[in-house]
Parts: C-alpha cells; structure tokens; sequence
C-alpha cells in the first residue's frame, strides 16, 4: 500500500471507532438513568480498573497497558460527564500538579476549578459545592503533606481513589540560549528537588525567585524577556511556554500521592485494594504496641504510619493515620474495628495504586 491508501484505511478505522464509541455512549446513558434513580455515585475506580484489567488481558496487539489505561481513562472521563456533568476541585492554580493529576482520572471534558489552599477543596467537597476533590497527600522525596492529613483528621470525608504521579520539571522560557536567561522562576521545592540540575547549568549567574508555584512562575517566564521557569510540562504548556530541558529534577523516582475525596462515598471492593483509617490510641504504656500486634495477628500489613496533634487545648496528645493493604469489608479488618469501636474513624477503602 502506498501513503494515501494506508491513510484511507486509517480513516476507515476512525470511522468505525466513531460508531461503536457512539453505540457505548447509548448505554452509558441507559446506566446513567439507572443510577439517577438509585442515586448511585458515577465514579466507580474500581469498576475502571476491573475494564482496563480485563481488556489487558484481551489484548493481542501492540498496545502497552499503560496506553490502554490512557484511551480508556479519556473514554471513562467523556462517559461520566454524558452520564452526569461533575464537577471536580483540585489544588490550584491551573497548570500544577494536582491539576495534572486530577486530569489524568477525570479526563480533559470534566469541570475543574482550582482553589488556592487544601482547606477550601476540603470546605467545597464538605459542603458539596463540588462532587469530588483532589488533594496531594504525600511526597516521597519530601514527606506527607500536613494539611492534607489535618482536614482528614477534621472532616466527615471519605477517600475514594489515590492517584500516584511522577513529578517531573522542565526548564521553560523564551530564550533560545541559556546565556541569556538572567531570572528563573519556580516553587521553593521545585529549586531544592532541581539543585543539580541548576548548579551545573548556571552557577550563581543567575537570580533565583521564589514565587507561589510553578503556573505563576510559567506565567510570569512567559512575560519576561531573559526569564525562564522550572514548571510541569502542562504550566510550560498553558502558557505557550518553550520547553528547553525536560526531566530535569535531581531524583528520577520523584513520586506524588494525591487523594481523590468526596463526601459519603464508599467503594465497593475489588481484588486489590488499600484501607484509610484515622487511630486514637490509648494514652498509656504499649497502646501503640498493642494496636500495631493487633495488625501482625490478622496478617494485614501497614502501608503507612503518621502520627499528628490532635490539637486538644492544653495536652499532647496524636492521631495515627494508617494505610493498610485490604478492604474494610475483609474479615480480619472488621475485627479490628470491632475491638476498637470509636477509637477508629474510617476515612475510605480504594484501589491501590502504590
């Protein structure tokens, strides 16, 4: 076949790509209705990660898993929002991370708004102002993100899915020769998870300017001649910004976890999944001991153990906030619950991801 014959069989293909998504959509609104009437929750993680497992098995061709879970994620993303329009906050401003990777579980179609602090994604998704939140939970070259588990601590909010990320940063900016860049904008971390990267390409020529977050220093590149940003590839994108070097943080296995939330959610069970609790141990010698024994007895193993104030006036006291690997329906998880009652607050069950 010659160019433009193998172009008409793409086209032909295309085509017929088109049908069967139209066909897909027709049932995707028949369940929509159904669940309307049951009111059931249109985010289901655990159901999309039951279809991409299944069609990875199926698959006979060159597609790789992770560009399956790409094409289908966007098809999930475009039927929830043909089932019910939901809108989603997430950590702004546009461009950052969290933006990032609330796009990467709900599509480019959904409705985003970005709010400027953990707190007010917490207060919309609380007071249902937005179905869904995505927060960063914690970095694995920089630790938890304290905020993050603080709302949890206070709220009735439940998790529904995690999202892990790598984090990568570019250098982004006008200039076509580094000599000439004289101001790089960026985050603090991103200067401190870049330092290499700065050290051997500039030195201390040039002035290095801390700003809110890497879409402001995108912005602010993209405004000024002789500026550059260290930003994700999608600020560098917003802002119509050139990308000079990709990929240039210090550690290649820079990792986010981010949480997606909502209000009384709770995931129905799949085959892998992580539980989320919040554990107020008894103030006395061996009470952690004892819990954490209670774990080792019923074979679940602890992904995560974070203590943080529980801010009760005048004490010292701590919250834990565990990750565990199981269901909170499985057999060995309830007996823990029920031995310690209201010492355990659930904060949600969820495919996992890490």
């Amino acid at each position: 076949m010659n160019l433009d014959q193998l172009r008409e069989r793409i086209d032909e293909i295309d085509a017929k790509l088109l049908e069967l998504l139209n066909q897909r959509m027709e049932v995707v609104h028949e369940v929509g209705a159904l669940k309307r009437t049951s009111k059931t929750v249109i985010y289901r993680p655990e159901r999309e990660k039951f279809i991409i497992d299944r069609l990875y098995k199926l698959n006979k061709g060159g597609l790789t898993r992770a560009a399956i879970e790409a094409i289908f994620l966007e098809i999930f993303s475009v039927s929830r929002h043909f089932e019910l329009p939901e809108r989603v906050a997430y950590l702004g401003p546009e461009g950052s991370f969290t933006h990032q990777a609330a796009e990467s579980r709900f599509g480019a179609v959904s409705e985003y708004v970005a709010l400027n602090n953990i707190k007010q994604i917490f207060d919309s998704v609380e007071t249902e102002r937005v179905r869904f939140g995505v927060v960063p939970i914690e970095n694995n070259q920089e630790g938890s993100v304290a905020e993050t588990i603080d709302q949890l601590c206070e709220r009735d909010i439940k998790i529904v899915a995690e999202v892990p990320m790598s984090i990568h940063f570019t250098l982004s900016g006008l200039e076509d020769r580094l000599e000439k860049i004289h101001t790089i904008y960026s985050k603090d971390i991103a200067f401190r998870q870049c330092k290499n990267f700065l050290e051997n390409y500039f030195g201390d020529r040039v002035n290095l300017v801390e700003v809110a977050s890497t879409s402001k220093a995108a912005k602010l590149a993209s405004e000024e001649e002789g500026a550059a940003a260290i930003c994700s590839h999608i600020a560098a994108k917003l802002y119509n910004l050139p990308v000079l070097f990709e990929n240039i943080e210090d550690s290649k296995s820079n990792r986010t976890r981010f949480f997606i939330i909502s209000k009384n959610i709770v995931n129905q069970k799949s085959d892998n999944d992580k539980t989320t609790i919040l554990a107020k141990i008894k103030d006395e010698p061996g009470g952690l001991v004892e819990f954490l024994n209670d774990f080792k007895r019923e074979k679940i193993n602890l992904c995560k153990l974070e203590s943080r104030p529980a801010r009760i006036k005048a004490s010292f006291k701590y919250f834990f906030l565990i990750d565990f690997e199981g269901h909170y329906t499985d057999l060995n998880a309830q007996r823990i619950f029920e031995k310690y009652g209201e010492r355990i607050t659930f904060l949600g069950s969820y495919v996992r991801m890490v």
